[in-house]
């Protein structure tokens, strides 16, 4: 039941495109550290999220990202083709159905429930 959910949520994360986020958060919390052992904290955020300084890690994703909006893309593109539909289409009325009074229902709750079977043999 736990590997199940576990899962279920690696795949929302694969479909909504979420582990891209999860990897650009690591990637710019380890720029950070590595940037605030040689600069002030102003200048290592500053330096971390302009985004002209980019490492290794936001490249690799940053190429990611582009591969997969290719494949999208040329996904997106494909022509559907539907089957021909004949010029006439004939609709049909389902047949009408017969209601039940409410005192049918009324009748069946107030019958007694049939006897259980002699329970001696299955014990």
């Amino acid at each position: 039941m736990k590997l199940g959910k576990v899962l279920v949520v690696f795949s929302l994360v694969a479909a909504l495109s979420a582990h891209w986020a999860l990897l650009q958060t690591v990637a710019w919390t380890s720029m950070l550290a590595s940037n605030l052992e040689s600069c002030s904290f102003h200048d290592a955020v500053a330096r971390t999220f302009d985004g002209s300084h980019p490492c290794p890690l936001c490249k690799a994703i940053a190429a990611g990202k582009k591969s997969e909006q290719k494949n999208q893309v040329a996904f997106g593109q494909q022509k559907l083709d539907f089957p021909p539909v004949q010029e006439r289409l004939l609709l049909i009325a389902p047949s009408p159905v017969e209601i039940l009074s409410p005192n049918t229902f009324a009748a069946s709750i107030l019958q007694k429930p049939l006897t259980p079977p002699p329970r001696g043999s299955f014990v």
